[in-house]
């Protein structure tokens, strides 16, 4: 799923899981249209076959900022596949949404030229069992070399002060890739996706709780030469009390490299746990996952 033509200054990010309803395209909607209200030229590529992300594109207003949108979820037998994948000459943003259901060989084509991969994970059981399979895959199938920074997870529609909620948090703590994200669940979604807006194109007033929440995920992406423009807000810190993220504060932090929210750039050797699910790269490039389970 290489995208043709991209030129130096074109930044990709691909959001990708291949878990059903993991919020795949709210993710990706949302950050494509905060490219766009920073004044960044974008393009939106679809790649799921429900289209969801062009049927948001549809409901854009003439009046927001353009998005280009790219239709990789069709096959144009007038076009050659290549010229139906390029994004628009002078293009700075493309956002990937990628299918439900991709296998483990085939998730190199999704992730080769990006310069940053956001996984979306649901707190439910199946989300979480999903995410492990599938994190997993990517490490050990794909060869993603967690090292070079490119992953970032981000907990979607979370709802604190749950036990769904403390066990994602439980499950993505234990993770050797940044939690870089926490967004809760939120009507603010379901109106923007009906518009066809992002958050940060609503008024501020309306969402404010929204934006200092993706406050963490742009700082991110900026440490990942995304190409964003600095938010004239004050920096936000997301918390850690007894295993739970806490409430955004206003409080100026330092921006570690590979994020704000980045908790490991190497797994720390502790000893397996009999609940422990232990997966070896059999090539022997170093590469080792280890997830813990959630059920203890």
């Amino acid at each position: 799923m290489a995208i043709n033509g991209k030129n130096n200054n074109q930044r990709k990010v691909v959001v990708l899981n291949p878990k059903g309803g993991s919020g795949k395209t709210t993710v990706a909607s949302n950050l494509a249209a905060f490219f766009a209200w920073q004044g960044s030229s974008t393009a939106l590529m679809d790649c799921d076959p429900q289209g969801s992300s062009l049927h948001w594109l549809s409901n854009r207003s003439e009046d927001l900022p353009r998005i280009s949108g790219i239709a990789a979820n069709k096959l144009n037998l007038q076009a050659t596949r290549s010229w139906q994948l390029s994004a628009p000459p002078g293009t700075d943003h493309v956002v990937v949404d990628t299918p439900a259901a991709i296998r483990a060989h085939r998730l190199i084509e999704f992730t080769r030229g990006a310069d940053a991969i956001l996984i979306p994970v649901g707190p439910s059981d199946t989300d979480i069992h999903a995410a492990t399979v599938f994190i997993s895959d990517l490490l050990l199938v794909a060869k993603e070399d967690r090292r070079a920074g490119r992953l970032g997870v981000v907990a979607n529609r979370v709802r604190e002060r749950t036990v769904a909620y403390r066990k994602l948090m439980r499950f993505l703590d234990s993770l050797v890739i940044p939690l870089v994200g926490v967004l809760r669940d939120s009507q603010n979604y379901l109106h923007a996706a009906a518009e066809g807006k992002g958050i940060h194109e609503f008024k501020p007033y309306r969402v404010r709780k929204d934006l200092d929440q993706w406050e963490p995920l742009v700082r991110w992406l900026e440490t990942r030469a995304v190409g964003i423009a600095p938010i004239e807000r004050p920096p936000v810190q997301v918390e850690r009390s007894m295993g739970c993220i806490g409430r955004p504060t206003a409080t100026p932090v330092p921006s570690p490299v590979p994020g704000p929210v980045a908790r490991m750039t190497t797994a720390p050797l502790r000893t397996v746990q009999p609940n422990d699910v232990v997966e070896s790269d059999s090539a022997g490039n170093g590469t080792t996952a280890i997830l813990r389970s959630t059920g203890s």
